[in-house]
């Protein structure tokens, strides 16, 4: 590893001084610092929770990323902070795995985590109809639909009660956003299956919103459909050696009988 440069979110406490901290370190360690707009770097160091880790892989398209965690839960940026210097060491030995997420594009948008369609500020659910590869597959009253890559099963579509993918799934997860209906119920699909999702929508002029990554990319009226299917770019993420999906929603779920990440945190406050 010649040359990182550091992506963090400044919002994060003491967030300025770890990196201070960390560049000295890989400095020290042989590896270059890019600060500056022509600087490319060979990999980006993360410095927040999984939201800094979205706008990195939208800034950084195609750069090996490595999420040292700042935040609460964490599961893109996956290094706790006893394990920062040794992460900065893997780095300059090039000790360490990368692992190619699967995306989703709808229009010209690419999503790491998922691809969501819902309603806006109406109040009341919308219907929607989902088609796997040109055939009907169910039509549902809900607040909306989550389609997520094996990496954003663990977001949006588990807190909507979707099921959690390993990351070399080659799958995506179709979760109904509180279905109006107990038969509406989360769908796994083939990563090779393209999806169209139609609005039908009661009022005129209503309108629905499509999201990537939480960011408002389209709007689609009455009618309308919108196409999501597997993106043909993949994120490099930079996994240390060991690291064990497994082990980490046990960690992070309190899968291991310790109380879960939200019990502990409301212990600590």
């Amino acid at each position: 590893m010649r040359r990182i440069a550091f992506h963090v979110n400044r919002d994060k406490p003491g967030a300025d001084s770890v990196r201070r901290r960390l560049a000295e370190l890989a400095v020290s360690l042989g590896i270059a610092i890019a600060d500056g707009p022509g600087d490319a770097p060979d990999a980006v160091v993360v410095l927040g929770g999984d939201g800094t880790m979205l706008s990195a892989v939208h800034r950084f398209p195609g750069i090996p990323l490595l999420g040292l965690n700042l935040g609460s839960l964490g599961y893109l940026a996956g290094v706790e902070t006893p394990h920062f210097e040794d992460a900065m060491r893997a780095l300059a030995l090039e000790d360490y795995e990368v692992s190619r997420r699967t995306t989703l594009r709808v229009g010209d948008a690419v999503a790491l985590n998922e691809i969501v369609v819902s309603r806006g500020v109406s109040g009341h659910a919308v219907r929607l109809e989902l088609s796997v590869d040109g055939r009907v597959a169910t039509r549902l009253s809900a607040d909306g639909l989550v389609v997520a890559t094996p990496t954003g099963s663990t977001a949006y579509s588990l807190a909507a009660g979707g099921p959690i993918l390993m990351p070399d799934s080659k799958a995506f997860a179709v979760t109904p956003i509180c279905p109006h209906a107990l038969a509406s119920r989360p769908l796994v699909v083939p990563d090779t299956a393209r999806l169209a999702v139609r609005a039908c929508l009661r009022e005129r002029g209503e309108m629905l919103s499509v999201f990537a990554d939480g960011s408002r990319v389209r709007e689609i009226g009455d009618g309308e459909t919108v196409e999501v299917a597997r993106a043909d770019v993949s994120v490099p993420l930079i996994q240390l050696r060991g690291y064990d999906p497994y082990e980490v929603l046990s960690r992070k779920l309190g899968w291991n009988g310790s109380g879960s990440w939200l019990e502990n945190e409301a212990k600590a406050t």
